[in-house]
Order: structure tokens, then C-alpha cells, then sequence
């Protein structure tokens, strides 16, 4: 076989292509194998009727169908390798010649990847977050364990109020039924947690324990059962119980219940050495998408529209799948961010848009650097996921390729360690060196206009001496 790329313009390639006839004789036969099995000529078993009575009956071009299918797919595909194009979508077709006895020819033409004009990509400087832990930060992350690790004990015959836990047995009807759901006894509400119900905390307020109470009101529109969203239900509630939260004290009693460490200063110790570790991933986390986001945007591409056509579909389904997840409506989404629907189109034809740039400029980089995917590296990434998931790494590999997704995931490796690259080249400026080198510029900016007003002074004076008639010239030098 041979293929030949004639020409490639406006990100349009089209190759040309040669199959040998011996191939073209090999595909004939399998069509004809394939056929045969398929129809029934009278005076013959199925499957077994004579390749030249099949022609004459049915006609040479159903074989020919059958052969191009089978020559096309394996031709185009070591076509695409021989020229080394990357193809974004499938090809357009242009059977030149396909007969008994000849090369099967053919063109295709297809859209490829476009050429990425890359700028600086090595040093690019970016400023990496500073991580700061002080006193406050781990006090706030102590009373948090203190609130977890609170126990729950009676609070006798008093009101209910914020922060309490009202125990209730409750019964809601909607459309006249009891909703089993939502119904049922001896229900811990955390009032103004909002965590149930929202808007039931409001009714429980002021209760006192054996009190019983009947209201209506409407459920959430967003609420975690769709069909109920809305609807008018009716309460029954009786409170059981009122109970409130005692917190341990911070001392080293608490640190040696929660941890491995015999005092609450050790423990402390501890505490904010991990806030600082998790800021430092964080920190870097943030620094190597500013460091990517300064290299895209220096790059120069043509992005084509069949590549932001099938990312804008991407970003669309993920945007409606946050939705689903959140139980949010459009038009709840809408009114929240105060969009309107073309604005949200808007928005995610520009996410579309910086996710394809992204993607092609990381690729070139790729090429550049010579940055791969080694097959190691992949079969590692894929026993980490059936670790996660605990399955088999054969079973997680064979559904990917089944889905088509391996190609996918070795790509978001490959991206990685792109990114990776990137910021590991990539000058790491301090937020007080760019106040520093900010006031620096403001200081040269200010001696340069002062510079500037000095001889324009100057020149004032001297064009002014220019000015002056003759005459006058003549008396001040007399």
C-alpha cells in the first residue's frame, strides 16, 4: 500500500491512496465468503453456491460493497500512520478505482490537528501562593474537631432553640397520603442546620418537649425527592426530646482520645504541620495552573470548529450533570448567577473554547519536548484506579477499552506530565517580590516623568530664547 498526503491547508488534509491488487483480490474473496453465507440461489445448499453463479445473479457490485468495507477501514487507518496526520474527524471519501485485477485507489479528506504557534514556555514566572499558618487557623480547625467529637446529652424541660437537637416524631402528608419518606419517629433535627427540611427548623423554634404541633407549608423547590419539589405537605410534629451538644475541653485528655499524641500542645504541633503540608500541595496546585494558563495564552492557535463543537457539548452535558447533582432547574441555576440563557451559552462556548486551547497547546509541547506516556506509567495509572475502586486491573483495563476511554486516559497522563514540565521550568515568584518589583516600576515610572518634566523645562526655556526677536538677543548681549 502506498499514501501520499498531497496537500494540507486551512487544517485540511487529503491523501491519496494505492492498494495493491493482490490485496483487492484477498478482500474479493472474503466478501464473497461472507456473501455466500447470506443468501440461497435455487440448486444450491446455502453457502455453498459458486463465486461465478453468485456474480451473474446477483451482480459483481454486492461484492464490491462488501470488499471496500472491508479494504477501507485497514487502509485509511495505515494511511493515517504513513503520513502521520492527526485526523480530528472522520474523512470524506472518494473512490477513485476499485476493480477485479487492479489497485484499489481512493482519496480521502479530512480535518486535522492544527499547527500551534507556541511562545515562551520555559521560565515563564508566576506567583506561587505564600503558606501562612497561624494561631487562629489551627484554633479554628481545633473547635472543629471539638464540634465533631461533641456528645449529645439532655437538656431537660426547656425551649428549643438554635443549636439544640430536637428529637421529634413526625408525619407528613402530601396530596392527603403520609409520605413514609419524611415521616417516621424519634428524628434528630439540628436546629438552624437546615440539613432535613429546609424551613422546618423555623416551626420547631420555641417548642418544648411533649408539645405538639400541625402546620402547612411547601417543600423546597430544591429538595432530594423530584417528584415532591414544590408541593404543599402538611406537618404533624411532636417533640420528644430536646437535647444539646456538650463539647470536651481542649485539653491533653482531648489530644490522647483523637490522636496519638499524649498532649494538646504536641497534638497542636502536629495539626498545623499538616494544615501546612495541605497548603504547600495546594500552593503548588494553584502555581502550576498559573504557570499552564500564562503558556496557553501566549500560544497561537486556529481553533477548529469541529474541535469546540464536540468540547462545547463536554462542557455542556458536565454543566447539566453539576445541576442534576445539586437539584438544581435551570431556571433556578439562572436566577442564582443572574444569567440569562445566552449568557450561559456564552459562558461555556468560552470554557469550550480555553479547554480545546489548552489541550492543543500542551500537545504541541509535547511534541516539542518529546514527552510520552510510557506503558509502564499507564498500567500504573490503572492499577491505581482498581485499587480505588477495588477491582481487578485486567477488568478496569478491558472497560476502558471497551468504552473507548484508555486512549482518553493516557492523554490526561500525558497532559500531567506536561504540566508537570512546565511548572518544573517555571520561575516561582513570592507575592512580596511582586509588590517589590511593583513598586520598583512605579519608582522608575515617577523618576522618568520627573526626568521628562526636567527637560521639557529646558526646552521650554530654550525655545522661548529662539522665540525672542533679534533685536532684543542683540541687546542682552550688549
Amino acid at each position: 500500500m502506498r499514501a501520499t498526503l498531497e496537500s494540507i491547508e486551512k487544517n485540511q488534509a487529503k491523501i491519496h491512496v494505492e492498494v495493491e491488487e493482490e490485496t483487492v483480490a484477498r478482500a474479493l474473496d472474503q466478501a464473497y465468503r461472507k456473501v455466500v453465507k447470506r443468501v440461497v440461489i435455487p440448486g444450491f445448499r446455502k453457502g455453498k453456491t459458486p463465486r461465478p453463479i453468485l456474480e451473474a445473479r446477483l451482480g459483481k457490485e454486492v461484492l464490491y460493497e462488501e470488499a471496500l468495507e472491508i479494504l477501507l477501514s485497514d487502509a485509511y487507518k495505515k494511511a493515517v500512520e504513513e503520513t502521520e496526520i492527526e485526523p480530528i474527524n472522520q474523512p470524506e471519501i472518494d473512490v477513485v478505482q476499485l476493480e477485479e485485477g487492479k489497485p484499489f485507489i481512493f482519496d480521502a479528506k479530512v480535518e486535522v490537528l492544527p499547527e500551534v504557534k507556541l511562545g515562551e514556555y520555559k521560565g515563564v514566572s508566576a506567583v506561587i501562593p505564600e503558606v501562612k499558618v497561624d494561631d487562629e487557623e489551627v484554633d479554628a480547625h481545633l473547635k472543629l474537631l471539638q464540634q465533631r467529637h461533641a456528645r449529645l446529652v439532655d437538656a431537660g424541660d426547656k425551649e428549643v432553640n438554635d443549636g439544640d437537637i430536637a428529637v421529634v416524631d413526625l408525619e407528613i402528608k402530601v396530596d392527603g397520603k403520609v409520605e413514609e419518606r419524611l415521616s417516621g419517629n424519634e428524628i434528630y433535627i439540628e436546629v438552624g442546620e437546615a440539613k432535613f427540611i429546609p424551613g422546618l427548623d423555623a416551626h420547631l423554634l420555641g417548642m418544648k418537649v411533649h408539645e405538639e404541633k400541625t402546620f402547612t407549608m411547601n417543600l423546597p423547590s430544591v429538595f432530594q425527592y423530584e417528584e415532591l419539589e414544590g408541593k404543599e405537605a402538611d406537618f404533624k410534629v411532636k417533640v420528644t426530646a430536646v437535647k444539646k451538644k456538650e463539647l470536651p475541653e481542649l485539653d491533653d485528655e482531648f489530644a490522647k482520645d483523637i490522636s496519638e499524641h499524649d498532649t494538646l500542645e504536641e497534638f497542636k504541633q502536629d495539626l498545623r504541620k499538616k494544615i501546612e503540608e495541605t497548603g504547600h500541595i495546594n500552593a503548588k496546585r494553584i502555581f502550576k495552573e498559573r504557570v499552564v494558563s500564562k503558556v496557553v495564552e501566549q500560544a497561537e492557535v486556529e481553533i477548529p470548529e469541529t474541535l469546540l463543537k464536540q468540547q462545547l457539548e463536554v462542557e455542556t452535558n458536565r454543566f447539566v450533570q453539576r445541576l442534576a447533582m445539586q437539584r438544581l432547574t435551570l431556571d433556578d441555576y439562572l436566577k442564582m448567577a443572574n444569567k440569562d440563557s445566552d449568557g450561559l451559552r456564552q459562558d461555556l462556548e468560552a470554557r469550550a473554547e480555553l479547554a480545546v486551547k489548552t489541550r492543543l497547546v500542551l500537545n504541541a509541547i509535547a511534541k516539542a519536548e518529546e514527552i510520552k506516556v510510557t506503558a509502564e506509567e499507564l498500567s500504573q495509572e490503572i492499577d491505581d484506579l482498581a485499587a480505588q475502586y477495588n477491582l481487578e486491573a485486567e477488568k478496569v483495563r478491558a472497560d476502558l477499552e471497551a468504552r473507548e476511554q484508555l486512549g482518553i486516559l493516557e492523554e490526561e497522563l500525558l497532559f500531567e506530565k506536561v504540566q508537570d514540565f512546565l511548572a518544573d521550568n517555571a520561575v516561582a515568584l513570592t507575592e512580596e517580590a511582586v509588590q517589590e518589583e511593583a513598586e520598583a516600576k512605579t519608582e522608575e515610572t515617577v523618576a522618568k516623568t520627573e526626568v521628562a518634566e526636567t527637560k521639557t523645562d529646558e526646552e521650554q526655556e530654550a525655545q522661548e530664547e529662539d522665540n525672542k526677536p533679534q533685536e532684543e538677543q542683540a541687546e542682552e548681549q550688549e
